[in-house]
């Protein structure tokens, strides 16, 4: 068994708050607990969510693959997605994208060789006039991201 009890407590209360004939309503909360526990979803944990909210395996692995937020492989420490929609790449999204991928040494889906980044694209996070925009370990939005700024966020996140 792969979750933890505390992350079966916390995906429990994720499930309290939809109708008992409706806990897959709680699979996307259930996906991102087992992923801040484990650091990505392999089928086994994805099995064990749909057994634990009896739901199809298959199902609960389309909703892991439909969202770029879960990782379904192994991600370094900090997963940077990169928003590269249009709005965002007119607006620096692309040399932002260019520029980390050059400093980092790796491309999007890429991890460095030390497992401390993994490079992504992101799709729209919302935030246009703050471009270009990141999201650090689908946690922490970063906006308005200047060479400057991704090396200090790089320095900061190597600590």
């Amino acid at each position: 068994m792969l979750l933890t009890e505390h992350s079966i407590k916390k995906i429990d209360r994720e499930v309290a708050k939809y109708p008992p004939d409706h806990k897959e309503s709680a699979v996307m909360a259930a996906l991102a607990i087992a992923q801040d526990q484990h650091g990505w979803l392999p089928a086994e944990l994805m099995a064990e969510i749909a057994d634990h909210l009896g739901m199809p395996a298959i199902a609960v692995q389309e909703v892991a693959t439909f969202y770029n937020m879960y990782n379904v492989k192994p991600v370094g420490k900090h997963k940077i997605s990169v928003c590269t929609n249009l709005p965002c790449a007119l607006s620096g999204g692309e040399s932002a994208g260019q520029y980390l991928q050059k400093k980092l040494g790796i491309g999007y889906r890429d991890t460095t060789p030390d497992g401390l980044f993994t490079l992504v694209e992101g799709e729209c996070m919302g935030a246009c006039g703050d471009a270009p925009v990141m999201l650090v370990n689908n946690k922490r939005m970063c906006s308005w991201m200047s060479h400057e700024k991704i090396d200090a966020l790089l320095e900061e996140l190597k600590k």
